[in-house]
């Protein structure tokens, strides 16, 4: 067993977001369902079981492979099951894609019977291959119009009447946007989110930042240096317009169970407590409060064993599982 140990963050931290899938470790499997769970499961997957990697080395090949799927997504002949009626439809962090970003838990949840459903993001059309893979950039209220229009895809596809949503890092704010604004909360039944930014970020003081340029004059240069490049870095920060409306009335959209898994280690969600929300109708986990060994950080926490039972047990709260703990030889990713 080894201890996992927080990546640090670095020049190079774009590339390795634009790699997220967790961390290079091997991991304990997470516990069982018992045999008619797993044969339903199987049933539902099309007989096809699929490894299901707690490893950031496997961010590596679906990264090269950018117009991909992850494993176990993006089969439109799924028809969900009755354990599992809702299809599970995965949004991406920044820099991802719905491949690189979905390594683990696409097959993880393929494997226990949903049909899943990934889409790229935010991409910009005018870059060439494979920058154009590289999602989260636009706006997200751009991004959240993607998403709209992809679950209406999914709906019609499955004959479903809502799906789950599970997102990652700005995946967990687009979906909040498309939920209050642009029609979707009928549809969305579970609204599950791992290293959420519920009310914006500051990495390296970037909040402070945006506001001293703000009440000095320098916006315009501000804006017009980082906008072209990223519509969405901006409004990810902590006070920025699009956080203030976001959370304008309160988060929470009644009909919609969220759940949100929080990191202590994580650098890119500045503080950490920044993905928790106090609200009834919201259930907030600190997985360091399940597994003190637990060093998963912004990116590893999405190919984290005790993160993938949390999301498991989000998802079916009528079968829940144990959250594995696992201790490891040191190791830094």
């Amino acid at each position: 067993m080894r201890i996992r140990l927080p990546r640090l963050a670095a020049a190079a931290i774009g590339t390795v977001l634009a790699l997220s899938t967790g961390f290079a470790a091997a991991a304990a499997p997470l516990p069982t369902a018992s045999s008619t769970e797993q044969s339903t499961a199987q049933s539902a997957a099309s007989g096809a079981r699929y490894p299901v990697p707690y490893t950031f080395a496997a961010a590596i090949p679906a990264a090269l492979n950018a117009y991909g799927n992850a494993p176990g997504s993006n089969d439109w002949s799924c028809k969900p099951s009755a354990a599992h009626p809702e299809p599970v439809v995965l949004t991406h962090g920044l820099l991802g894609n719905r491949n690189d970003n979905w390594q683990t838990f696409a097959p993880l949840l393929a494997d226990e019977g949903y049909c899943v459903f990934a889409l790229t993001y935010g991409t910009d059309p005018g870059v060439p291959f494979p920058v154009d893979q590289v999602g989260g950039l636009t706006p997200m209220e751009d991004s959240a119009a993607q998403l709209s229009t992809f679950v209406n895809q999914v709906l019609a596809a499955t004959g479903a009447t809502k799906v789950d949503i599970l997102g990652h890092s700005e995946g967990t704010v687009v979906p909040e946007y498309y939920v209050k604004y642009l029609g979707g909360a009928p549809k969305v039944d579970k609204y599950v989110s791992i290293a959420p930014i519920w009310h914006g970020t500051s990495p390296a003081g970037l909040a402070s930042l945006d506001r001293f340029a703000s009440i000095f004059g320098f916006s315009p240069v501000v804006n017009g240096t980082l906008n072209p490049l990223c519509g969405s870095c901006q409004e990810l920060l902590a006070g920025s317009s699009f956080m203030t409306k976001l959370r304008a009335g309160g988060v929470v959209v009644p009909g919609v169970a969220y759940t949100n898994i929080v990191t202590r280690y994580d650098e890119l969600v500045v503080p950490y407590t920044s993905g928790i929300e106090a609200a009834p109708g919201v259930t907030n986990i600190v997985v360091q409060n399940q597994c003190g060994l637990d060093y998963s950080e912004h990116l590893a926490v999405v190919a984290d064993p005790v993160a993938a039972a949390d999301v498991l047990n989000a998802l079916d709260p009528a079968h829940p599982r144990a959250v594995p703990c696992t201790f490891v030889a040191p190791f830094v990713g």
